[in-house]
């Protein structure tokens, strides 16, 4: 009678449930694994041979058929290693295991019957919980990354010989206490402080706005102006992630195999700071097995494109989709798999090519068509969907040459930033959003209400600017995250004014 053991596996953030079947029927000794597996999975079954001959069990000469259901969908990996092993011991009556309907069994095998840690665990144990599963076999070095979800029983497995002892009771494996996410929270250390950065008051204060209500921002200016350092001060600012957050970022980090060492979970905002050399399909996601790629890894953080003017146009244009909705859907012949992509944008470029047209210190080499063209690389709706634009210019020697002791910290500026935030996590309590620039049109108009004298101000600007709609509704939310900084309850005309200010001069 065939044996059956349950283990999963990920379709994007998605699990499916897989049943891994052994059976054992007489005839010339031959091992098949059936179900669609890639190269990885059909090169396990060496693995499989080696790690139960040299955990202390025969493996049987008869032919072994493991079969991975559902037979239509594709397997890839390794993490089949242990369920297959298990299957066939339990098959071949070497083991018993009565736990199994309840059990998931996941990892890779070594050959001497170690077990290694795969990619992935995180979702795979939140949504096999959700369908009836309790108990979780997986290695020692996944087992802190599912303890930290509740309700379930974790079992960390050094090697295989140590399951076939946990059951046939002669050595049980205790399970692991669950993990307190709030204790794993480490000490925050970037490096650098905004403090650090002289002059750019104009900046900082575009920084601060940006980081409360998680809008879109680029910097404009020369070289050496502080862009780059700018941008790299802004993880310092940003508010603290949510339990659900946590969560959700940690999802996608499992998935792409890049959780710390440290770890579990991610519970600092991303940063990911993207060369201009990096292909679409780094930055979307996809490949072989569809992973996410950059603008999924710094969900509910920071993409930093550095010198956003050398991208490749077309590089540049994925970036409007998920500027817009927050997740982008990856289409292949085989379907489409969607991931969460709500990060906040923080571009740099100089004005042109030699980065000096700004400047009223150093000449500029470019013509003036050189100089359209530059510009014209970023393309009109694309900056529509950037909230804020910023001039950096040069900063003097004298502002260089101040002590840095006066100016204001980022501990400071983060503390005014998380004020703005939980004022808008209370407005937005009850819907699935977090931020302002998360607001659609209608929670735009609900949550942005303004006197007649500021509807003034914003109609004229409308019509005198040519703004598009979608520039008209980005105003209100940077306004509202304005407000939210003041601690105003209704926006004002002169926060309006500073929303204003933000946009660029020709869209």
């Amino acid at each position: 009678m065939p044996a059956k053991i349950f283990s999963a596996t990920t379709i994007g953030l998605e699990c499916e449930i897989i049943e891994v079947e052994a059976d054992l029927l007489s005839g010339k000794s031959q091992f098949f694994i059936v179900g669609l597996g890639d190269t990885a999975v059909q090169e396990s079954r060496e693995r499989v041979r080696s790690a139960v001959r040299n955990s202390g069990f025969s493996f049987h000469t008869q032919r072994i058929t493991v079969n991975l259901a559902p037979a239509d969908l594709p397997k890839s990996g390794p993490s089949f290693d242990f369920p297959i092993a298990a299957g066939i011991l339990l098959a071949s009556k070497q083991i018993m295991f009565p736990e199994s309907e309840k059990s998931i069994l996941i990892g890779e095998l070594a050959l001497d019957g170690k077990m290694r840690p795969v990619a992935g665990i995180l979702p795979i144990v939140m949504q096999a919980k959700q369908r009836g599963f309790t108990n979780f076999f997986v290695s020692t070095e996944n087992s802190r990354e599912a303890a930290i979800i509740d309700g379930i029983k974790v079992f960390p497995v050094a090697k295989l010989l140590e399951f076939t002892k946990h059951c046939d009771g002669s050595s049980p494996i205790a399970p692991l206490p669950k993990i307190e996410i709030k204790e794993l929270a480490e000490k925050e250390n970037y490096g650098i402080d905004l403090a650090h950065v002289q002059g750019q008051e104009h900046a900082k204060r575009a920084l601060t706005v940006a980081a409360a209500g998680s809008h879109n921002l680029l910097f404009s200016g020369p070289p050496g102006s502080g862009k780059t350092m700018l941008a790299k001060a802004f993880r310092t600012i940003l508010p603290r992630m949510s339990v659900t957050e946590i969560l959700e970022v940690s999802k996608i980090y499992s998935v792409a195999g890049l959780l710390p060492a440290r770890s579990p979970i991610v519970n600092t905002r991303p940063f990911r700071a993207v060369h201009h050399t990096a292909s679409g399909v780094s930055i979307v996601g996809g490949g072989r097995k569809i992973g996410p790629g950059e603008i999924s890894l710094a969900h509910k953080g920071v993409l930093f494109l550095d010198e956003i003017a050398e991208f490749p146009t077309q590089v540049l244009e994925v970036l409007r989709q998920p500027l817009e909705d927050g997740k982008i859907a990856i289409s292949r012949a085989s379907g489409t798999i969607n991931f969460p992509a709500r990060f906040t944008l923080i571009a740099a470029m100089n004005p042109c090519p030699c980065g000096f047209s700004t400047d009223p210190e150093q000449a500029c080499k470019c013509s003036p068509r050189e100089i359209e063209w530059y510009q014209k690389k970023l393309s009109g709706p694309l900056l529509d969907r950037i909230d804020l634009h910023i001039e950096v210019p040069r900063v003097k020697f004298e502002k260089l040459d101040m002590p840095s002791e006066g100016n204001e910290s980022s501990k400071s500026i983060r503390s005014r930033v998380q004020a703005a935030r939980d004022l808008q996590t209370e407005r937005f309590k009850g819907l699935k959003i977090h931020a302002n620039s998360e607001m659609s049109s209608e929670e735009t108009k609900k949550f942005c209400e303004l006197d007649q004298k500021t509807k003034d101000l914003l109609r004229q600007a409308v019509s005198h600017f040519q703004l598009s709609a979608r520039a008209y509704y980005r105003i209100l939310k940077l306004a509202r995250t304005i407000a939210d900084l003041a601690e105003v309850e209704k926006i004002q005309t002169n926060h309006v004014a500073e929303a204003l200010q933000y946009r660029p001069k020709i869209i």
